[in-house]
């Protein structure tokens, strides 16, 4: 009698059985139409205006008049028989190149630095990471003057004997682009140190433990165990290098202008140049259509294939 009363109780007290619960803890799916608002502020800001921007690379219009002409492709034309737009072409993919492989690499060293177990290994980030916060603007204002004739990089090597190896950085056409590569270098190598620096504290410390306890060196273990668990790593830091220096423009335009001459002109600067400088908007459109099928070719074609190898590796 007593147990038949605790039954009774315990089925008073237990809630009811969930029926939906055979159907699954599937989520439902929001209709499609709940994206119709944001793909019509997506089309009026970026779709149009884009579509417009390519329609006037096929005209000769001058920024400022309403009355232009349809010319097809006679602006891309004369981009091919222009040798400022040529060499400003072949400028962009070397800056673009040095800075991905120069800034990546060094970057790469100094996060290995400071993952290593040394005291001061945090003010090392800091300090190493510092420039990126600056804006490139400023930073490229600073470096034209330490890169004067009579700057300060010049005073250093004249103080310590080097006289020799005083130049005219940012005035000699044979080493001006590069001049610009190393200061965009000293800027951002602490932002791709960061990076890697994320990427070599997410590799358990067993993995390496394991590989030196079956005898593999320190060259060893950053081959065959750091580097391709660092694989993902290497792809957003190639892709936002590639990317950054296929489009640079400020640190460019601050440090020299794109002189000497044409000697440092990059697709971006020779874009604006030609559109307020010459008026030739047209013209200048049609070369900002150049640059990004170049950064689209040359970042899809990257990710893909990172992404094999990384896929390869895994």
């Amino acid at each position: 009698m007593t147990v038949a009363i605790k039954d009774r109780r315990a089925d008073a007290v237990a809630p009811p059985p969930d029926r939906r619960r055979g159907r699954g803890n599937r989520r439902a799916t929001p209709p499609w139409w709940f994206t119709v608002p944001a793909l019509l502020l997506f089309a009026f800001v970026v779709l149009v205006p884009s579509a417009r921007g390519v329609y006037y690379a096929f005209t000769d219009w001058d920024g400022l008049s309403p009355d232009f002409s349809w010319i097809g492709f006679g602006n891309f034309a004369e981009m091919v028989d222009d040798p400022a737009a040529t060499q400003a072409v072949w400028h962009t993919l070397v800056i673009a190149v040095a800075i991905t492989v120069i800034q990546n690499g060094v970057g790469l060293l100094l996060a290995l630095g400071v993952n290593s177990i040394i005291k001061s290994r945090n003010v090392l980030r800091v300090l190493l990471f510092a420039p990126a916060v600056v804006t490139p603007i400023v930073s490229a204002y600073l470096w034209r003057n330490l890169l004067g004739p009579d700057g300060a990089v010049n005073s250093l090597l004249g103080a310590v004997g080097l006289d020799s190896w005083r130049q005219d950085w940012l005035g000699d056409p044979d080493i001006a682009l590069w001049s610009v590569v190393g200061v965009i270098v000293w800027q951002f190598a602490g932002y791709s140190m960061v990076i890697f620096l994320a990427g070599l504290q997410s590799i358990p410390r067993e993995i390496h433990e394991a590989a030196a306890i079956d005898g593999a060196g320190a060259i060893r273990r950053f081959w065959s165990v750091t580097r391709p668990l660092l694989a993902p790593v290497f792809t957003i830091n190639l892709m936002l290098s590639i990317i950054g220096g296929i489009k640079l423009f400020d640190q460019v335009y601050a440090l020299t202008g794109g002189g000497p001459g044409h000697a440092t002109d990059t697709l971006s600067t020779l874009i604006y140049k030609d559109a307020f400088t010459l008026g030739e908007f047209g013209y200048s459109i049609a070369l900002a259509v150049v640059l990004t099928i170049i950064v689209s070719v040359a970042s899809t074609g990257q990710y893909l294939g990172l992404s094999r190898a990384e896929k390869a590796v895994s």
